[in-house]
């Protein structure tokens, strides 16, 4: 498994319409080899911002790679900068290749 995050500071007052872009996006992901799943995720507030988790879980580094060079890929960001003034800052990217892995059916593996 492959986690793919972007956090965000979202300015106070901006948190509703942020959510707005990433609900009505039309990203494909799910038409994309290898994605398993998106989430966004909302943080703490803190003095200037809210924080945000935007996250997809791959069944590979190679199925993510894969997709960042993918029409669909090209699309669902092909108005990202519009949104820029709805956060502080460039979102941060971090990935994570899994190591262990647990879910409500098997021991760790």
């Amino acid at each position: 498994m492959f986690l793919a995050m972007n956090r965000f500071k979202v300015k106070h007052g901006s948190e509703a319409d942020f959510e707005t872009v990433w609900r009505e996006r039309d990203s494909q992901l799910h038409t994309v080899p290898g994605f398993v799943a998106f989430n966004l995720m909302r943080g703490p507030s803190k003095d200037d911002h809210t924080l945000y988790a935007s996250h997809t879980i791959w069944g590979s580094r190679e199925d993510f790679e894969a997709w960042t060079r993918s029409e669909a890929f090209r699309m669902a960001h092909r108005n990202a900068g519009g949104n820029k003034p709805l956060y502080i800052g460039h979102p941060e990217v971090e990935l994570f290749e899994s190591v262990i892995s647990l879910d409500t059916h098997e021991k760790a593996a």
